[in-house]
């Protein structure tokens, strides 16, 4: 699967949906890369969102998934998690990379804390976190739902199975699915304003000029 917005950086779709009036720019806050290094850039990461909502090991009141949520990854996707803001063992490890990445799965996008760095790198698995931990999943944490909305950070930027995650050394960003289409338009009308800026800097004709002419400001 090919997303139209495959081609384009985080930046460049963060730009293109504060234009479409997503105040957030779609951005989800201190999330990393961790794998295949902290800085690859070469690695980018797309396809559409599967959710998992993480809760409190204790919570005995919220579902439990008849499946486990590696197991329910679709092909093709990134799994987008959401665990207790307060948690500070890690939701992912290296098992759960090689079941992700045998159902077929992108990568995955950590609203908290991965473990097994070495692991993820040894298999070329994009792992995006907020950090990292020594302390495994049980008696901490547990997932509840599956596939549902979710909210990352504290600025609760919603996440909905579907959406486009786009990840790179930069950071993520989620795109609404309905907006899929004119983002990547967005984006390519971008792309061309700042070659046009590029050019004319590199040229000598100063930024301020350089924004007044193509960008109009």
């Amino acid at each position: 699967m090919t997303s139209p917005l495959a081609e384009f950086s985080a930046c460049e779709v963060s730009d293109a949906l504060i234009k479409l009036g997503v105040g957030s720019g779609g951005y989800l806050p201190d999330i990393t890369m961790r794998s295949p290094a902290y800085d690859d850039l070469t690695v980018k990461l797309y396809g559409p969102a599967y959710t998992v909502q993480m809760v409190d090991a204790k919570d005995n009141t919220s579902p439990k998934p008849k499946k486990h949520f590696v197991d329910a990854a679709p092909s093709g996707s990134v799994v987008v998690i959401a665990a207790p803001a307060a948690a500070k063992n890690a939701v992912w490890g290296g098992l759960m990379t090689a079941g992700a990445k045998a159902r077929g799965a992108r990568g995955v996008v950590i609203d908290g804390r991965c473990r097994d760095l070495g692991e993820h790198r040894a298999q070329l698995f994009p792992v995006f976190a907020k950090g990292s931990s020594t302390l495994g999943q049980g008696g901490f944490t547990r997932p509840s739902a599956l596939n549902v909305p979710i909210k990352i950070g504290q600025d609760l930027v919603a996440v909905n199975p579907g959406d486009m995650i786009i990840g790179d050394a930069d950071g993520v960003v989620c795109v609404p699915a309905d907006l899929v289409e004119n983002v990547a338009e967005l984006c390519r009308k971008g792309r061309e304003v700042d070659e046009r800026c590029m050019a004319d800097i590199l040229a000598g004709k100063g930024v301020a000029a350089s924004f007044k002419l193509h960008r109009g400001k």
